[in-house]
């Protein structure tokens, strides 16, 4: 089987089927993300709109709308998307730089274009682009530095450098622009998410050595915008006085979505109060946080830790399953994206989940699947399309090696 530039040219002939457990997966997320989205935002949609429904059928437009992504995006060899994700990634660039001149500013954030009725978040848009556009990256480089295995320590250092250097300042260039909005959690996910990336596709401890050098110096840089913007240093003192007393400071001021959260997981004990019981949504969650950034912390009010707990289990079969993926695609393309969606899509949840428990001070993470809005939607079911689509080729090297072995 030939291969060009690290991709199987007659994939398309040798395609399996799509991941079933994967498909499963995605099905009752999407079911469980409309129920508990209709839950927790009919009042708010009452009171606003005099539709309990409102939310929800834009939930479902979206839903729709993402699953046609999902399937245009499975129906293309992956290879070609590689190829061709650069003016992709060119165009994401030049939006997120559009957004901060012409966005819309909601709470003091400049992070969406509104089209009529329509808001769309170019950073979200951003994460799966980047994250496809760093693998062929860094294929292409892995393969010119390959034959220096045998290079001195001074060469293979030098090459490092370079290497680290020239990813640090693409993901560099993305974070920039997304905390300019200001949006820490989305830089911080797509920080963590590339980072992990790079050192798990590293060719040499050198590579490594320097990109966590790197790090060290995003550190203290990240720590600086943070102290530098009060409201995001009242975040993290509300946290560590939450960690250092276990009470929420100012309770009715910078603490109090915290506060209003944990009296709503507080009061849920281990089997919940019931669907539709929550008190907390009926607007106690600051705007319209009980079916964005907080569902979580609704889910578990009204379904308890028993079925948190579940929710974790979930998502680690599909950490497990997006590591099976890529440990069976056909390429180190296939192997990097599968990887990053999996990474990218598990942090993002254990984030949004950490800071609705009070392990973490508040992001603004959307929960995949579960928080409502259109850019978040779209962008998970692309991802998972994306993922199926490996899956298919990855699903056929397993059964190749399973037949071998029987014959």
């Amino acid at each position: 089987m030939k291969r060009k530039n690290g991709i199987a040219e007659n994939k398309k002939e040798q395609r399996g089927k799509p991941d079933l457990s994967l498909l499963v997966f995605t099905g009752l997320m999407a079911f469980l993300g409309t129920i508990m989205i209709y839950n927790a935002s009919s009042y708010t949609a009452q009171q606003e709109f005099g539709d309990q429904f409102h939310f929800l059928k834009l939930h479902l437009l979206w839903i729709i709308g993402g699953i046609l992504v999902g399937i245009l995006i499975y129906s293309i060899d992956y290879g070609k998307i590689v190829k061709h994700i650069t003016p992709f990634f060119i165009i994401s660039i030049v939006l997120l730089i559009l957004v901060l001149i012409f966005g819309t500013e909601i709470n003091g954030a400049t992070r969406w274009f509104e089209i009529g009725s329509v808001r769309l978040q170019p950073s979200e848009f951003a994460k799966p682009i980047l994250i496809i556009y760093l693998a062929g990256w860094l294929y292409k480089y892995n393969q010119k530095t390959k034959n220096l295995e045998d290079a001195t320590k001074k060469v293979l250092n030098k090459k490092a450098w370079e290497k680290s250097l020239i990813y640090c300042a693409i993901i560099a260039l993305f974070a920039i622009l997304i905390m300019l909005q200001p949006d820490m959690g989305t830089t911080l996910l797509i920080l963590a998410t590339t980072i992990i990336m790079y050192i798990l596709f590293a060719t040499h401890r050198y590579q490594i050595h320097n990109i966590l050098k790197l790090c060290a110096v995003g550190v203290v840089t990240i720590v600086a915008a943070i102290l530098s913007a009060p409201y995001r240093f009242e975040r993290v003192y509300t946290y560590l006085q939450l960690l250092a007393t276990g009470e929420v400071a100012d309770p009715r001021g910078t603490g109090y979505q915290l506060h209003q959260i944990l009296i709503g997981i507080g009061s849920s004990g281990f089997w919940g109060k019931g669907f539709g019981q929550s008190r907390q949504r009926f607007g106690y969650l600051v705007e319209n946080t009980a079916f964005t950034d907080s569902t979580f912390a609704v889910y578990l009010e009204e379904f308890g830790v028993i079925s948190a707990l579940l929710l974790v289990g979930l998502w680690i079969f599909f950490f497990f399953k997006g590591y099976q993926i890529a440990r069976n695609a056909p390429d180190q393309h296939g192997k990097m994206i599968a990887i990053g969606i999996t990474i990218w899509l598990v942090l993002q949840t254990l984030l949004n989940m950490a800071a609705n428990v009070g392990i973490i001070p508040i992001t603004g993470l959307p929960l995949p699947f579960l928080t409502y809005g259109g850019s978040a939607t779209i962008v998970t079911f692309a991802a998972i399309g994306l993922l199926l689509n490996i899956s298919s080729y990855s699903n056929l090297k397993s059964n190749n090696h399973s037949n071998a072995r029987t014959r």
